[in-house]
């Protein structure tokens, strides 16, 4: 697969503008009908608590959890959709079911909320799998995310601080980690195959391109022509005999 897989469209800018639009409008009705939607995340290992699966990303605490949140959503958003069109909506789709359902599983007897957990599952699937195809492109990205969001995997590990869920950044490492390994992308590490090293190719039956295998090398060479027989009369130019006749009895009369 050449870089022709990679296109650009108005999606790669819409998605994760609407997605993050959409997390801010919750914030709004939030804060104005005073809902008090933190109620609505994930609560482990309760039949209410499954809501939150759905809902928890949606919902943020205070305007410095949404703003956190936000330019990486937009960053990872729009390199998941320019890089992995095909699989851009089953990673964010089922990423936020399969990571809050693991938060679910796993998380402390508290309220867990915020979208943190999809931007883990995003930043371990385009890191992994960037790393697994060998395409120069998606290593690049994959070293990009490394650099700019690293330093990111110390929180999920418990104690780094109370207020944060490291128990959903976990799951959303695992579920991106996991998407990496199942999720199917085209061959893009395939050597670029051009039509003249085809072996089939040579529709006009050209006789230079015979001299060249599928692999672009010299062979076949062409057997040597016979070199003309040297002829130094029928080289040079034409020459005139003349031939004188003495009879024997002139010669025995000669002094």
């Amino acid at each position: 697969m050449n870089d022709d897989q990679f296109k650009f469209s108005a999606s790669v800018i819409l998605l994760p503008f609407a997605f993050v639009l959409t997390l801010w409008l919750a914030f709004y009705i939030d804060i104005k009908f005073n809902l008090d939607a933190a109620d609505w995340g994930i609560y482990p290992r309760t039949l209410e608590g499954l809501r939150g699966v759905v809902l928890s990303p949606f919902i943020h605490g205070n305007l410095e959890h949404l703003y956190n949140n936000t330019i990486p959503l937009l960053v990872l958003m729009a390199a998941l959709r320019y890089f992995y069109r095909e699989q851009s909506w089953a990673v964010i789709g089922y990423g936020i079911l399969i990571s809050g359902l693991i938060t679910w599983i796993i998380g402390r007897s508290s309220f867990h909320i915020g979208a943190s957990g999809l931007i883990y599952v995003l930043t371990a699937f385009i890191f992994f799998k960037g790393i697994r195809t060998k395409h120069y492109r998606l290593v690049a990205l994959s070293l990009a995310v490394v650099m700019v969001y690293g330093s990111t995997i110390w929180y999920v590990f418990p104690g780094i601080e109370k207020e944060i869920s490291w128990e959903g950044h976990l799951a959303g490492l695992v579920t991106g980690f996991a998407f990496a390994m199942l999720f199917k992308t085209p061959d893009y590490h395939r050597p670029i195959k051009y039509d003249w090293e085809r072996p089939d190719f040579n529709p006009a039956g050209d006789k230079f391109l015979e001299r060249f295998d599928e692999n672009g090398n010299f062979v076949n060479l062409p057997p040597p022509e016979p070199e003309p027989e040297s002829d130094e009369f029928a080289a040079s130019p034409a020459v005139k005999i003349t031939y004188f006749f003495v009879p024997k009895e002139e010669r025995d009369e000669k002094p």
